[in-house]
Parts: structure tokens; C-alpha cells; sequence
């Protein structure tokens, strides 16, 4: 059932985690301490012997529902977490990463003021060991075109948000027989369906440390990554891909915002990457 408190649409939020007790309550509370009014957070953990328990534990009165058992690896776990989701809007933050303060309000307004969006990211950001700021990214949005020209490994989870009606659109689950790059498949799902909305502000950060999920000695993420982008322009259509080609010859990205601007003088109409932006005149996000 979807649910709303005042307005606002419900927000499901997953955390799935193992043997991060190092970073796992900043991250919880970087959720909890938003104090949105329909937050439903689900917490994962995968039988850690860290202490993880007891610190979920300490924070359960705000967690709708969470589990310490074994499980079968990463999605398996966000999958066991979504099940137990009723909002409208989905998202998962991983157990070291971090949102920022005005992340769930920022998300819940973009959705309600703009329904024709399905998915959106914010502009990446990066935080260091000890949870301190240290890089942002560009602003720079993604559309199928410039994925399916080679430009697919910068979509970050961590500001990544979608609607329900998506995900079961696209499956309901992740694949659980993907190690490390089970985000990445969602996202390919996702660009078969509909357009991804760039938002100009940070909304979550990785954090960089040395036991971080897809920081593997047999670089699992990309190699996971490269299998399911091959399979995707496989199964894409020669005039999109045709297309794809193009864009690959205005590379490096200065040339690929001259031909944003073509799209938009209706040369290239198709080669265009949709923005959410706030209109402080309107007091409103709008589309760009």
C-alpha cells in the first residue's frame, strides 16, 4: 500500500550492510535524523559478528523492520529489504555511504511537483574515511545515447532515487546472480523505460575507504559492468545505435555540451538530458 503523511509521499529506504560497524551508525543516522514524516527504513544486515546487531539495535524505534542473518551476498539482501517496502518512492544507501540533511525533502518535493519523473540523480559527491566532504562532481546529466556510447560507469547509487511503479515495471528485484554490480542492471532496466532526471544539487556521497563494495582485488564491479553493458547494446536497435555512434564521435565533454545546445536548437531534438532545477522565483523544481 502506498502511503502518505501531509502531503508528502512515503519514502522507502533500505540499508544493507555487513561487518560496517566501523561506519554504520553515521549512516543510519544520516537517514533517521532527517526527521521525515513518512520515512520507511528497512536495515539488512547480513549476520555480521562486529557488533552490527547491537548498534541496529540501539536505533530499531525508528527502523520499520530489520534482520542479522546470513544472506546470499548484496542484492539478495536489498531484495530481502524491499520486500518488506510499501512507499512510493525507493532508494537504498549502503552501510558506510551517506545522505545529506535536506536529502529526503529535497526527494519527496521533486517528486510530488513533477510527476512525469521517474527516476533522478543527484550531482555525485564523495566523502573521505571519516565522513568529511571532499569532492563534488559535475552536473552533467546521462541519457541513453551517451550510455550506450561507452559513458556508463558514473551513475552514483548513493543519489539515485525512482518510483515504485518503476521498479515494478523493471522486474521488482535486483539480480541476485550479480556479485557487485547489481545497481548497474537496474539502471540499464530503468533507461529502457524511461528518461533519467539529472538534479542540480547533492543529494547522497560515497564514501572512499579501503573495504569499500566494489573495491575488489579481481575488479568484479567493472568486470560485471562491462558484461551487462555489452548485452545491452546487443539488444538495442541499429537506429539507436547509430545514433550512440555520434555521440561517441563528439567526445571529449566539451564537445558533448555543444551538442546538447544542438538539441536544443532542434538539430540533434533527440540528444537531450532532462533536468530537475529549482526555480527560486517560483519557489517550485522544474524541468529544464
Amino acid at each position: 500500500m502506498i502511503d502518505e503523511v501531509g502531503g508528502q509521499p512515503r519514502i522507502s529506504v533500505v540499508t544493507p550492510s555487513y561487518n560496517q560497524a566501523e561506519f554504520l551508525e553515521a549512516t543510519l543516522r544520516s537517514v533517521i535524523s532527517q526527521g521525515y514524516p513518512d520515512l520507511e527504513y528497512v536495515v539488512v544486515d547480513g549476520g555480521s559478528t562486529d557488533g552490527s546487531a547491537d548498534l541496529i539495535r540501539r536505533y530499531e524505534a525508528d527502523i520499520d523492520w530489520w534482520t542479522s542473518e546470513p544472506d546470499d551476498g548484496h542484492a539478495h539482501a536489498l531484495n530481502k529489504g524491499f520486500a518488506h517496502t510499501t512507499g512510493e518512492i525507493m532508494c537504498w544507501i549502503n552501510s558506510s555511504d551517506l545522505y545529506y540533511p535536506w536529502t529526503l525533502a529535497t526527494v519527496a518535493e521533486i517528486f510530488s511537483q513533477l510527476p512525469q519523473v521517474e527516476w533522478i540523480m543527484g550531482v555525485a559527491s564523495q566523502f573521505d574515511a571519516g565522513g568529511r566532504p571532499r569532492a563534488v562532481g559535475s552536473s552533467y546529466g546521462m541519457n541513453v545515447y551517451d550510455v550506450l556510447a561507452g559513458d556508463y560507469k558514473w551513475i552514483q547509487q548513493e543519489s539515485v532515487f525512482w518510483r515504485r511503479r518503476l521498479w515494478e515495471r523493471a522486474g521488482g528485484r535486483l539480480d541476485q546472480d550479480l556479485r557487485c554490480a547489481g545497481d548497474f542492471d537496474l539502471w540499464l532496466r530503468f533507461f529502457r523505460l524511461t528518461p533519467l532526471y539529472s538534479v542540480g544539487t547533492v543529494l547522497g556521497g560515497f564514501r572512499v575507504h579501503d573495504d569499500r563494495l566494489g573495491e575488489t582485488s579481481d575488479n568484479c564491479y567493472e568486470r560485471e559492468a562491462d558484461e551487462l553493458y555489452g548485452r545491452f547494446v546487443a539488444s538495442t536497435d541499429r537506429g539507436t545505435l547509430a545514433r550512440a555512434r555520434a555521440v561517441r564521435l563528439l567526445r571529449p565533454r566539451r564537445l558533448t555540451v555543444v551538442a546538447e545546445s544542438l538539441a536544443k536548437a532542434g538539430v540533434l531534438p533527440w540528444y537531450r538530458h532532462p533536468r530537475v532545477q529549482y526555480d527560486f522565483e517560483q519557489a517550485a523544481w522544474t524541468v529544464r
